[in-house]
């Protein structure tokens, strides 16, 4: 077997992805190992997640540049400079919210990918789950989903890897919508991060 693919996951809040890798990574279903779990947000329970599975993790914030008049742009560059040593194959943003700039992407081309809940070009951005339980109950759509895309500067713009289709229910909340949702998110998360890491 090839030796496991090398990933870092950017996480911004609860983890719930990066729990799905690490399970599948421990099931023996994903021959990879995440070698540093990155956060934006000192508070995100996703570093407790990592820190339970004894992943080295990174609290990287932006607001020291916004406080000290530098740019977004500067942010992306440094965190960049701080990932290249550990020379991932993939770099996993799952519930990251932070747009990165071409300062990053450039480090990595073709190896940053992103999770996104709602099929391509529709809902793009933050809230992407409650706008389309919106439009649901207003009688507009019948069915939402979700994607893995590869990032570009461009919000949740990148060229698709996988996707799936997660339909409404007649009897549908908010709540047992977005619990399909995310179940749809873990494996197609699992699934292309498998993908990928298979053609090194």
């Amino acid at each position: 077997m090839a030796d496991p693919a090398r990933l870092i996951v950017l996480i911004s809040g609860n983890g719930s992805n990066l729990q799905a890798l690490i399970d599948a990574i421990a099931a023996g279903t994903l021959n990879a190992r995440i070698v540093l779990v990155v956060s934006n947000r000192r508070e995100a329970y996703g570093l407790q997640r990592a820190a339970h599975a004894g992943i080295p993790t990174l609290y990287f914030p932006l607001r020291p540049y916004r406080d000290g008049q530098r740019t977004r742009q500067d942010y992306d560059a440094d965190l960049a400079a701080r990932l290249l040593p550990y020379q991932a194959d993939l770099i996993v943003m799952a519930g990251w919210m932070h747009i990165f700039s071409n300062h990053f992407l450039q480090y990595f081309p073709r190896r940053v990918i992103n999770l996104h809940p709602a099929l391509p070009s529709v809902f793009n951005g933050t809230h992407a789950i409650e706008r389309a339980f919106e439009a649901f109950q207003n009688g507009e759509i019948n069915h939402s989903g979700c994607i893995v895309h590869y990032a570009v500067p461009e919000v949740d713009e990148g060229e698709v890897i996988v996707q799936a289709r997660v339909p409404f229910l007649p009897n549908d909340t908010l709540e047992t919508f977005a619990a399909r949702m995310h179940e749809a998110e873990h494996q197609i998360l699992v699934q292309a991060v498998r993908m990928l890491t298979q053609r090194r």
